[in-house]
């Protein structure tokens, strides 16, 4: 006899592998101790908030006398915070953002989930363009819906037109995009968005409702090499873009993210009210407070010296994984590292890295095997002190 739903139980055993390692991490420093472990299993950014943040929760702490101060506020934040966010991302979309555009939520997850909930009819499909983050398939069962993968360009690990066309039918109601992008640090270029605008345009005119582009941004800050992040809302008035400032601020478990519309969809008023009530509706209720605050004070604020600590990292990996013969591509932003793995065999190498107490994730968490991730959100000595383990994993493999 279950005490859950048959879903929630598939879903138990099916898991989040990336959940999986970061525990078996947790074990495995225990009885080894913490400096033998070299995990790069969780994207969990380990940089401390800037000093802004930082001053913002003291003054917070100091001024909490106010009435409700820390109370409820409308389900989409505050009218300030709003009014804030909407100015940042005029600036950086190159397209004039309101208040009435944009919706805060708790994290980028709370912003997808609200999305879907207020969007998805029942069996309607998502596609998600693999690799992807593993999660976005839990998402839109949530809802109802049904997420369809369709394989990326494997030489570039950009879209491939042709299967995303073959995917899109008359219950597509969304394609959802990552760039940069986990777990590749791939960015799409201008090129390889209008392409994809271009499919979901005429699809969209076929089968007579609308095809959104939903383009989940969280490492937008994290591009290396002056690349450049193309901005999405100009390029389609279906465009919905998804972000947080957890891994921008570091403040992931402060939970505060956020959703923005073209300004050019027609009645954006109502699926905005919509993804608000969804809000309500799905639990969230309103964005945490005191992320609201957190985000106010750090609007704006230079990223530089993050983009520095993690191009350092980026590049020692490059070395080492150089070293020890596997092939990869150089990411080109956020922290993550895509190799393959010898002999397209991602499990056995993952358990090889394992015997070296290396802990990466299955590329069959994202839904492409042959590959394994590695999170570089680590210092650069526990990136250092894997050289010699990922030489001897891989020469494991060929014996």
């Amino acid at each position: 006899m279950s005490v859950v739903s048959a879903e929630m139980a598939q879903n138990i055993k099916r898991g989040s592998l990336i959940r999986q390692m970061f525990e078996l991490g947790i074990a495995m420093k225990q009885e080894f101790g913490a400096d033998a472990v070299m995990d790069f299993s969780l994207g969990n950014p380990d940089l401390p908030p800037p000093l802004v943040v930082q001053d913002a929760m003291r003054d917070l702490s100091q001024n909490l006398n106010r009435p409700a101060s820390l109370g409820y506020m409308p389900n989409a934040g505050y009218a300030w915070a709003l009014e804030a966010l909407a100015k940042e991302l005029t600036s950086e979309q190159g397209i004039t953002l309101s208040k009435a555009d944009v919706m805060l939520s708790c994290g980028a997850a709370g912003a997808i989930n609200s999305f879907f909930h207020s969007v998805l009819e029942p069996q309607d499909e998502v596609i998600g363009i693999a690799p992807f983050f593993g999660e976005y398939g839990f998402y839109v069962t949530n809802h109802n819906g049904v997420f369809k993968s369709v394989m990326c360009d494997l030489d570039t690990f950009g879209p491939d037109f042709e299967n995303i066309e073959k995917a899109i039918n008359a219950k597509t109601r969304a394609l959802i995009i990552n760039s940069p992008n986990n777990p590749t640090g791939k960015i799409y270029s201008e090129a390889e968005l209008r392409g994809i605008v271009a499919i979901l345009e005429k699809a969209s005119e076929k089968y007579g409702r609308p095809i959104y582009l939903l383009s989940d941004e969280p490492y937008r800050f994290l591009a290396y090499d002056n690349a450049q992040v193309p901005p999405i809302l100009p390029l389609y008035k279906y465009a919905v873009i998804v972000s947080s400032f957890s891994k921008k601020y570091g403040i992931a478990g402060e939970r505060i993210g956020y959703l923005a519309v073209s300004p050019e969809l027609e009645d954006k008023e109502t699926l905005i009210m919509a993804t608000s009530m969804s809000n309500r509706i799905l639990g969230f209720v309103n964005p945490p407070v005191v992320g609201q605050y957190l985000m106010m004070a750090a609007l704006g604020t230079s990223t530089e010296n993050a983009l520095n600590i993690y191009t350092k990292r980026r590049n020692i990996f490059v070395e080492i994984l150089q070293e020890a013969g596997l092939e990869f591509q150089i990411p080109q932003g956020a922290f993550y590292i895509f190799p393959k793995a010898p002999h397209g065999d991602d499990e056995n190498f993952i358990k090889a890295l394992r015997e070296e107490k290396i802990l990466g994730v299955s590329g069959r968490g994202f839904g492409c095997e042959g590959y394994i991730r590695l999170c570089y959100a680590v210092e650069d000595a526990v990136i250092a002190k894997s050289r010699d383990g990922f030489k001897r994993a891989v020469a494991s493999m060929q014996s």
